[in-house]
């Protein structure tokens, strides 16, 4: 993987207060830590591969645990897109609602 120059995953990490925090009420879960959760874990897996990957082409490690990183990371991207899908599917919704 290619290094931007900043971490983008920074960002969705930082905690952020609302309105309800400040008041001091009870905040619903944060959807954001979720999200950024996620992110996290398929970078995760997507980082493994990439280091199992070069550990068996470059020492010969074990072609297993590569075959199941790679599976892993190719579970973890097809569900990343599935959702994508779907967020795209719900825009395009609203964009057809009436006004």
């Amino acid at each position: 993987m290619t290094s931007l120059g900043f971490n983008p995953y920074t960002t969705l990490s930082q905690a952020r207060t609302t309105a309800a925090d400040a008041a001091g009420t009870a905040a619903k879960p944060d959807a954001g830590k979720a999200i950024s959760d996620g992110i996290g874990d398929f970078r995760a897996a997507l980082e493994q591969a990439e280091q199992t990957a070069i550990n068996t082409a470059v020492s010969g490690a074990d072609p297993h645990a590569m075959v199941q990183a790679l599976s892993n990371a190719e579970l973890m991207l097809d569900a990343v897109v599935t959702i994508r899908d779907k967020v795209v599917e719900a825009y395009q919704e609203l964009l057809r609602m009436p006004v």
